[in-house]
């Protein structure tokens, strides 16, 4: 079946519950995506950078043009909304329920009828066999602290594509992170101060985010696995994927270990095979 199994709200629900049951703390991910501070963040991640990587996963992929596309871990949309207006039928699913509520919101407002969103939690299937393409953009994996849990991630991926569906991620190039991190950074403007502090330790990519404004002073932190192109590669198998092309820049440059500044993947669930008698 290709019905939606997920326990998740849609855009027009009165309530978004959450995801996760509250008997733990809040996770990393969730309390700092939840945040006002990280639209502040990331400012500069806009609207213009979402088209142009949808027009690489276009040139790459070549959907159909009714295809029906997952967006894991969508954020506030961005991306779903550059594939929406490309004519795709777009499913958004996020864990938190604030970026949901936004990319609700600016879809509505650009009249994005086909563009739907849902609080969900990427590790569980969305359904089974219902999506022509899945994407995972903006290196929205690796977060957990659990790698089994990143697996099961590319699972309920391999799980919600149709026989021969593909998926297109957007990752991190682990080979030239830890070069690139200065030891501190800060900016103020309109009176927030932000002071961004990175290092790298036991595989993982960590970061430590501090707010002040108005005499107030907040911390967040990110911490994601760096994975390189071979762990992905090994991990799409082990879901049943195949990894296809990859990619450096959203551009389409070639991947080159050392000196790109993305890791784009494009894999795809095999078709199925054919049964003897139909030889």
């Amino acid at each position: 079946t290709s019905r939606l199994t997920s326990p998740t709200a849609a855009c027009n629900s009165p309530t978004l519950p959450l995801a996760l049951p509250r008997s733990q703390p809040m996770p990393w991910y969730e309390d700092w995506f939840w945040s006002d501070a990280y639209t502040q963040v990331y400012d500069h991640r806009d609207e213009a950078e979402a088209e142009r990587l949808v027009t690489l996963l276009e040139q790459e992929v070549a959907p159909a043009p009714d295809a029906h596309i997952l967006d894991l871990a969508c954020g506030r949309g961005r991306h779903a909304r550059a594939l929406a207006r490309r004519g795709y039928r777009v499913t958004g699913i996020d864990l938190s329920e604030t970026a949901i509520e936004a990319a609700c919101t600016e879809a509505a407002d650009e009249g994005l009828s086909h563009a739907t969103f849902r609080v969900g939690d990427m590790r569980e299937p969305v359904c089974h066999g219902c999506a022509d393409g899945v994407v995972n953009l903006f290196t929205s994996f690796g977060y957990f602290e659990d790698d089994a849990d990143d697996h099961r991630v590319l699972a309920a991926v391999a799980t919600a594509l149709r026989p021969g569906g593909w998926f297109f991620q957007d990752f991190l190039n682990a080979s030239t992170v830890a070069d690139s991190l200065g030891t501190s950074e800060e900016h103020t403007d309109d009176g927030t101060t932000i002071r961004q502090e990175r290092w790298v330790d036991d595989g993982r990519v960590h970061k430590t985010i501090t707010v002040r404004h108005n005499g107030n002073t907040e911390t967040f932190r990110e911490s994601v696995r760096l994975y390189t192109l071979d762990d992905l590669d090994a991990m799409y198998a082990a879901a049943g994927l195949e990894l296809v092309a990859v990619f450096g820049d959203y551009d389409g440059a070639p991947y080159v270990p050392d000196r790109s500044p993305r890791l784009l993947l494009h894999a795809r669930r095999p078709s199925a095979p054919a049964r003897p008698d139909d030889a």
